[in-house]
């Protein structure tokens, strides 16, 4: 029997059974028990081969409030690998109250193992309970985090109850004999809508017999994507949270441009709070600019406050420590396609709160040095096409921001309307600015009147010259 990976959709469950026969194969676990295959990937122990009570299988909560699922990730994946697995995991752990940890003498854990295949039992098993995953198949973030929520006992999303409203299983498209792989539950759905974006949900050629022919098709939007592996979407969180009545308030900001705000924006904010907004892009940067904010000020910023990860999680870099007050708030750059906000308030007085804004952009950073350079892609060699790039330069209270030009030469037009360069005397692109500067032309020296600077690069689609390089320094 040949066990096959699902990209999936999940419906997390906390009870079903079959609406009706699917098909159920079997395979042995290391110590040779057979053990039942259900859909693929989930492995099924026996005596729950037409029914699965999931009330019994969830792991414990702590009297802290946290779910800890302690987890040994085996010697057999490499350095990078487990990197992988942990980034993965740690995301799950950031945005829901499910924590997994390292697992040290407790009997009841998962055991990260490298596999010929990718499965995951249902759900809390006890003992050493083992995930799969295989190098070239489930290595992604999506997929790590599918095989996990199954053993959070999550199911496939494209088997909840009501998937044929939106869904149709093209059943003439599906491989001979995979037909058991797209059976439906009765499922007790937590109340939540449909979830083409899930990790859990099956691609759209998932099991197909013919080429470019789909076995799943989105109604009444064919076109809408399904099967996505980039990491959790916002309903996943949404759905572990309820699950697992966790006390969070967390979101996934997954789309290449979005906004958001703090609660009840622009009234006044909650008392003891702390909300997390994930924003997730697909391979860019992520330029973050605030419109509005205004928080409870207090020493330290050990009131109410703002925190900013490069990354996805709080053990992420710092991009902006703890900053209350009234704005203005610089503008970031992430390092990479992730970036976790954090926003917290305490018991006492609170205040209007924030609205913040973001876009990808292909390149650019954050700098909090007190000099430094920048210098177009590629610098020196010729700056690609079709980039958008933002720098924000941020100096402590009391400096200013002086930037010299080093060299220059990008593709010259009438009104620098095609490859350009500007500077912002703040950290925003509306702040005021000097250029557009292109061709040879020569930028004049720059020095703030506060203390952040936005450098802001464009190249259309034609020309690809030397680009620039300037330096930075803080003054007096």
């Amino acid at each position: 029997m040949k066990y096959f990976f699902l990209p999936t959709h999940l419906a997390f469950l906390c009870s079903f059974a079959l609406s009706k026969p699917v098909q159920i194969a079997t395979r042995k676990n290391d110590i040779g028990r057979e053990i039942a295959v259900y859909e693929g990937d989930i492995l099924l122990r026996r005596g729950r081969r037409s029914a699965i009570n999931c009330e019994s299988c969830l792991w414990p909560k702590s009297q802290d409030g946290l779910v800890k699922v302690p987890v040994n990730i085996s010697s057999d994946f490499s350095i990078t690998e487990r990197s992988w697995i942990v980034d993965a995991l740690q995301e799950i752990s950031t945005l829901t109250c499910v924590q997994f940890i390292n697992r040290t003498t407790e009997t009841d854990y998962v055991y990260v193992e490298r596999a010929q295949s990718c499965w995951s039992y249902f759900g809390k098993i006890g003992g050493r309970q083992a995930v799969g995953l295989v190098k070239n198949g489930c290595m992604d973030k999506g997929a790590i985090q599918h095989e996990m929520n199954h053993a959070l006992g999550f199911i496939h999303e494209q088997a909840r109850s009501d998937r044929d409203r939106f869904v149709k299983i093209m059943w003439e498209h599906i491989v001979a004999g995979e037909q058991g792989n797209f059976g439906k539950m009765n499922s007790k759905n937590l109340g939540l809508p449909y979830d083409y974006s899930s990790v859990m949900h099956y691609g759209a050629y998932d099991f197909s017999s013919t080429p470019g022919k789909p076995t799943i098709v989105p109604v009444p939007d064919p076109s809408i994507p399904i099967g996505q592996r980039e990491g959790l979407s916002n309903l996943d969180v949404a759905k572990i949270n309820k699950l697992y009545k966790c006390n969070c308030c967390s979101s996934v900001l997954p789309k290449p441009k979005g906004s958001f705000s703090s609660v009840n924006y622009p009234s006044p904010y909650p008392n003891n709070s702390n909300c997390l907004w994930l924003i997730r892009t697909r391979r860019s940067k992520i330029f973050l600019q605030f419109e509005a904010f205004d928080l409870q000020s207090s020493l330290d910023c050990s009131s109410d406050y703002i925190k900013i990860y490069n990354g996805n999680s709080k053990s992420s870099p710092v991009l902006l420590d703890k900053y209350c007050g009234k704005g203005p708030l610089p503008s970031l750059v992430a390092s990479g396609s992730t970036m976790l906000v954090e926003f917290a308030s305490d018991e006492s007085i609170t205040a209007t709160g924030f609205r913040a804004s973001y876009n990808r952009v292909n390149c650019g950073a954050t700098f909090r040095d007190s000099k430094g350079v920048i210098t177009s892609p590629n610098y020196p060699n010729k700056y690609p096409k079709n980039r958008a790039c933002f720098w924000v330069i941020t100096s402590p209270a009391g400096y200013k921001i002086s930037l010299k030009m080093l060299s220059f030469e990008l593709e010259y037009s009438d009104r620098c309307i095609y490859d350009y360069l500007l500077i912002h005397d703040g950290s925003r692109p509306m702040s005021p600015a000097v250029g557009p500067y292109c061709g040879t032309e020569k930028v004049a020296d720059f020095t703030s009147t506060g203390n952040f600077v936005l450098v802001e690069f464009h190249s259309d689609l034609v020309w690809e010259l030397p680009g620039f390089v300037m330096s930075y320094t803080f003054a007096r």
